[in-house]
């Protein structure tokens, strides 16, 4: 049993960030009934190519998009502008404990979805919105996409080569952030909720949680008054921490304190540096890094990238080399922790999906639905609050999917 069963979540959210709270919660056991659109669905529906195989080793219209976010759900197809539609939402939310949204400002009130009006029906009820900017602010009304985020927030300004153009991280990490910053708000809600008795309003913004997000480099501008730069793979703060080129491919060194700065010396068979004494500490590693990085740099090109990984992983020291996915999926450790997990979905047997990182002894994380198809469990949850006559009308005049 999931440390969060008995929690039920309506996730009406789409895309990424909303849809990766949801998955979260589900993980942990709560019962998330996904709504969306009859026929289309979630956008990330339509995300592909890539597809997943069926059976029969042929592409279907799934994509692997949607489904790295949404396993553990019931998938609900409703139609939300219809007053038909609505008036599921509002029975739905009798028995909700939680609402996830991701519209547009105010965009939800039109249909009385909003937290005011829920919130009627269910003083009880946890809603959390999120949204690009915030529901207040200049730019509150703006749609809010992580690409555009990443640029605002500072972030595409310290990614990337030092001599190159802005770039974006590979994956939408202020997506994934807010996702994660929105499971710790509902699960915050969900314990207050004990003391108070009381639902209350959670409002998530995009460009919030990746200013947060800046961490230790937001707070050294703060502290400097100097805006940090793009520095490619090195750290502002620690030295040295960062790729280098061996004869044959790239490895990362990741150098936290002096006492590993001694053991990488003598790891690579360059103990003299120990002798001068603008290495001896970070604070003068770091204000002497170009002199530092060009005698590694040098260096580092006599052996290949395992040799060098060899050498300073039997000293302890982080070291690491650069996998591609395929070759990161395929890593013992990660095999090991059940990274990838088999979990059989209706049209591919031997389906597989990213597992969760979070190990819980006594509550573990359960893998129980694959990520459904659009609409797969409508009838199976709205059979409890309607009757097989009712349904059937709703289908019919398109308000719910088939």
């Amino acid at each position: 049993m999931g440390a969060l069963h008995g929690i039920r979540v309506l996730d009406l959210s789409r895309v990424l960030a909303g849809p990766w709270c949801g998955q979260i919660l589900a993980d942990l056991g709560a019962e998330v009934i996904k709504v969306e659109r009859p026929k289309t669905g979630d956008d990330t529906r339509l995300w592909g190519p890539p597809w997943m195989l069926d059976d029969e080793h042929k592409a279907t219209r799934e994509a692997g998009y949607y489904q790295c976010t949404n396993r553990n759900k019931y998938s609900v197809a409703i139609d939300i502008s219809t007053k038909e539609g609505q008036a599921i939402i509002h029975d739905l939310v009798k028995e909700a404990d939680v609402v996830i949204e991701n519209y547009k400002v105010g965009s939800l009130q039109k249909y009385d979805l909003d937290y005011a009006s829920l919130s009627q029906i269910n003083p009880q009820l946890i809603y959390c919105s999120i949204t690009g900017f915030g529901q207040d602010g200049p730019r509150a009304q703006d749609p809010g996409y992580d690409f555009i985020l990443q640029g605002m927030s500072g972030l595409m300004s310290i990614t990337g080569e030092a001599d190159a153009g802005a770039q974006k991280v590979g994956v939408a990490v202020v997506d994934l952030q807010t996702g994660l910053y929105s499971t710790i708000a509902i699960q915050a809600a969900l314990l207050a909720r004990q003391h108070t008795g009381r639902g209350q309003y959670i409002d998530i913004s995009l460009l919030d949680v990746q200013i947060a997000g800046l961490a230790n480099q937001g707070m050294n501008y703060l502290t400097s008054g100097i805006s940090p730069v793009r520095m490619g793979n090195a750290h502002p703060n620690i030295v040295p921490y960062q790729t280098f080129q061996a004869s044959d491919k790239e490895f990362i060194i990741a150098c936290g304190n002096d006492k590993q700065f001694v053991d990488l010396c003598h790891a690579i068979g360059k103990p003299e540096l120990l002798d001068n004494p603008k290495f001896i500490k970070n604070p003068d590693r770091v204000k002497y890094r170009a002199e530092l990085i060009s005698t590694l740099t040098q260096h580092f090109l006599t052996q290949t990238a395992q040799y060098w990984v060899d050498a300073i992983h039997a000293r302890k020291v982080p070291v690491g080399v650069i996998n591609s996915i395929e070759d990161a999926l395929n890593e013992p450790q990660i095999l090991h922790r059940k990274m990838v997990v088999q979990l059989p979905h209706q049209l591919n047997s031997n389906f597989r999906v990213i597992g969760s990182p979070m190990k819980l002894s006594d509550t573990p994380v359960e893998y129980r639905l694959a990520p459904p198809l659009l609409g797969e469990h409508t009838i199976k949850i709205l059979e409890k609050i309607r009757t097989q006559e009712q349904l059937n009308q709703l289908k019919q005049s398109g308000v719910i999917g088939d």
